[in-house]
């Protein structure tokens, strides 16, 4: 018996090999499987055992196990070694640099901890108390009253509390190195986003991470890096994907009701100031303080604007319109080209606000004003990104999703489409994004409504939770974190290049020919 298991091993193990044999050097750890090529991988025998339940999800080769066991070993990334059981059940898994990589049942809670307990972290914080499926087992933020705000809030709501961490700003590297952690959220200044994120990923930890991922290059291949070294996920926490009408249009897209797609627009367009000053008493204007001196996000976000001359926030334009033209399955950024105005309306807010005389009166801010990028494709289309914050205006993202057989838009909720419209005349959306509404909000809306966001955030956490459950790759995970949090350092470069358009890097080092997109017209998350 010994022996055919050691010749099995060997098999299995040059089955693997030969699979992979046409990798690069670079990704010959990475598994990269379709179905036909899974059931050759393991055999249709084990394949069809019904004590297994095996699927591909996203080039990924998973087998869920059947009770006793309960646990979904993932075959994926960087193997280390392979092992088989045969405690009747002929399981082969992977072992990832960090172990085992498993699943929760379905009865099963999730364990989730909270890295950033302020505004944003506790909106998340709010919305996961409302689940019956995970138990708060963690929270850190070294802003004691935010420690105060969120206990109260999982106390009131019936939960266990938590085990709190905040003594420094490392200690939330103690909360990763629990056991009682499966998932964790992070919410905090962006500076901390990529390296809470990396070592999240490194203890095992399927992380969550809010917008924007990264702020420079290097940063963006270290969360890609990470991610296929140790075989742990990342999800963005993109909640604008996940507005109604955005999940209707992108219906409409898969439909094929704009044709072939050509062109797109989007951006940040919202009146920050209020965000980046205040009074050092209450999160949300009232004065022209920032940094030390103030209290929230004018803490640490407004010397963003003092220091950089980019699109610093382009993730909740350009997110949804990646997913309607594929990026990264399928599709890819390949340029883009970045130009700044000038920079005066922070500087004349605080005149205004504070006085000619107030000492933020004589700072010079990088950033202008208004920052368009232009994005190239692969596929050729052009996405135009647009970021202004620094003025007065009314809240718009810019929407504009435009093909063969017409287009959206939607600042004037417009819609205009060859053959039904009227020639040259637009028809009003709302009829449109009825008719197309997204399966998600048909089952879920009227539940998700308080969730923050006009009901996104619900959406957006639930997808969270419901992948780190089965611990699968996510809606939106490493590579797409990386390829639009690199417009920042990109258009950064091109703005002092004097537009000169900067090549994207290709972070999924050539799988975006092969990765097929996202299946988003589902029911469930």
């Amino acid at each position: 018996m010994k022996h055919i298991l050691k010749y099995l091993f060997v098999y299995v193990l040059f089955l693997f090999v030969s699979c992979n044999d046409s990798d690069t050097k670079e990704n010959a750890y990475t598994s990269n499987f379709s179905t036909k090529s899974a059931r050759t991988w393991i055999g249709p025998e084990f394949w069809s055992n019904p004590l297994q339940d095996w699927q591909v999800t996203d080039g990924n080769l998973e087998c869920l196990v059947s009770k006793p066991l309960r646990n979904t070993h993932i075959l994926t990334y960087k193997l280390d070694t392979i092992h088989s059981s045969f405690r009747g059940r002929r399981l082969f898994y992977a072992r990832t640099a960090l172990g085992q990589r498993y699943a929760k049942d379905k009865n099963e809670k999730l364990n989730l901890a909270f890295i950033g307990v302020g505004l944003r972290g506790t909106n998340h914080l709010s919305n996961a108390l409302q689940r019956k499926d995970v138990e708060i087992t963690a929270i850190c933020d070294i802003d004691p009253n935010r420690i105060d705000i969120a206990l109260k809030k999982i106390s009131d709501a019936g939960f266990k509390k938590p085990v709190v961490y905040g003594k420094n700003e490392y200690d939330y590297r103690n909360l990763l190195n629990t056991k009682d952690v499966d998932a964790v959220i992070i919410s905090t200044p962006w500076l901390w986003h990529t390296r809470m994120a990396i070592d999240a990923m490194k203890a095992g930890k399927y992380a969550g991470l809010e917008v924007s991922a990264a702020n420079t290059m290097e940063e963006c291949w270290d969360l890609v890096n990470t991610h296929e070294q140790t075989g742990t996920h990342l999800m963005i926490l993109e909640n604008v994907n996940y507005r109604r009408d955005i999940l209707a249009v992108l219906n409409m897209v898969k439909q094929n009701v704009f044709g072939e797609l050509v062109h797109f627009r989007c951006g940040y367009q919202h009146d920050l100031r209020e965000v980046k000053f205040n009074d050092g008493q209450k999160p949300y204007g009232g004065g022209v303080e920032y940094g030390e001196n103030a209290i929230s996000e004018a803490k640490w976000r407004t010397q963003h604007s003092v220091m950089r001359n980019g699109d610093v926030y382009p993730t909740h334009g350009v997110r949804p319109m990646a997913v309607m033209c594929d990026v990264n399955r399928g599709n890819r950024f390949t340029s883009i080209s970045s130009n700044a105005t000038k920079a005066i309306g922070l500087h004349n807010y605080i005149v205004k606000h504070g006085g000619k005389d107030h000492p933020n009166a004589n700072v010079k801010f990088k950033q202008g004003d208004v920052i368009t990028s232009t994005i190239e494709t692969a596929n050729g289309e052009t996405i135009i990104v647009t970021h202004d914050c620094n003025l007065p205006r009314p809240y718009s993202l810019g929407f504009r999703v435009q093909g063969a057989n017409g287009l959206w838009e939607k600042d004037g909720d417009r819609i205009y489409i060859e053959g039904v419209s009227n020639p040259h005349r637009w028809d009003s959306s709302k009829e449109w994004l009825e008719k197309y509404d997204h399966p998600l909000w048909q089952k879920y809306g009227e539940y998700a409504a308080g969730s923050g966001h006009g009901g996104m955030d619900f959406f957006v956490l639930n997808a969270f939770i419901e992948s780190a459950k089965q611990n699968i790759a996510p809606p939106l995970d490493a590579y797409d974190a990386a390829a639009w949090s690199a417009i920042t350092p990109l258009s950064e470069i091109s703005i002092e290049n004097n537009g000169e358009p900067q090549d994207f890097p290709d972070f999924t080092r050539g799988l975006w020919i092969k990765r097929k997109p996202y299946n988003w017209i589902k029911s469930d998350y």
